[in-house]
């Protein structure tokens, strides 16, 4: 590893202060599970200033606030997973949280260092997309933007290189809703994410789909919600064969947006797989409930 400055942030106005002195010549560190993984990697480019705001605690917690939720982005996988808040109005994103890496990364990696990263196989951002996350950046100001409107492609977002993220806020799930996320990988443990499924679905009490949201991950070239799926579910009885079609039309969104590569062979099937298993977790899953 070559050497780089480091400076520990003690708040956010100093982090923004040295990435605006910095800019593209430094990188953040949050709970550092990507970061000093890369800087390690033979040939890795080496920044100028390694900016630490892991010390900052105004970035981590959870709160209740009315029909909403904020989540400091500091705030580390397990807590995530283990909160009752969580559990109670968001629980995809905390099953999201559970398959990430180890016990020991979910101890260390935080959520705000998973959006920034913006990896194609982010655990997070599915989950965080379907419940319409707004992520708050701070520099001189703040701005919000919808976190689906955030990238730009993998490990590419439009956050300005000064800018430090200083929250994320999401809607609750209405009452009745019901949630689920599917991640497949290439074992059960430690494992990068190949495709991944976040589906929400809000019935009425007659059993009708009335809202439905699916977002897949490691699919598409960001990550979004597929219209047209979800488009087919709505006014419609849950059922094996509704689900199925709607696991089509995600893989077919997904061809139309990638075209046809070396691993569409084996992706095309597999996303409607998952979407339909995803979708059925929901329709046998437990609801959300009201504050």
């Amino acid at each position: 590893m070559k050497p780089f400055e480091y400076v520990p942030a003690r708040s956010v106005a100093e982090a923004t202060a040295a990435l605006a002195e910095y800019r593209e010549r430094a990188r953040v560190l949050a709970g550092g599970t990507d970061l000093l993984v890369e800087l390690r990697r033979p040939n890795a480019s080496t920044p100028e200033a390694v900016v630490d705001i892991g010390g900052i605690d105004a970035l981590g917690g959870i709160g209740d606030a009315g029909d909403d939720l904020t989540l400091g982005p500091l705030t580390r996988h397990t807590q995530l997973q283990r909160s009752a808040l969580v559990q109670r109005h968001a629980r995809l994103l905390g099953v999201a949280c559970a398959s990430v890496g180890s016990p020991q990364i979910r101890n260390r990696g935080t959520l705000g260092g998973n959006i920034m990263n913006a990896a194609t196989c982010a655990d997070t951002v599915p989950p965080l997309v379907a419940l319409g996350a707004r992520l708050t950046l701070q520099a001189r100001g703040q701005r919000t933007v919808n976190i689906e409107d955030f990238f730009v492609k993998p490990y590419k977002t439009r956050a300005e290189p000064d800018e430090v993220l200083v929250q994320v806020t999401l809607t609750k799930l209405p009452a009745g809703a019901t949630s689920a996320f599917i991640k497949l990988g290439r074992r059960n443990a430690l494992s990068i994410s190949r495709l991944s499924v976040a589906a929400v679905l809000v019935r009425d009490e007659r059993g009708v789909i009335t809202e439905a949201r699916i977002v897949p991950g490691a699919a598409l070239p960001t990550w979004t919600r597929v219209s047209t799926a979800e488009q087919m579910l709505v006014g419609e009885r849950p059922s094996e064969a509704l689900f199925a079609a709607a696991g089509q039309a995600v893989s077919a969104a997904m061809i139309a947006q990638t075209g046809r590569r070396w691993s569409t062979e084996y992706k095309e099937p597999v996303i409607a797989v998952l979407v339909a298993r995803a979708l059925g977790q929901c329709a046998a899953g437990a609801t959300h409930v009201s504050p």
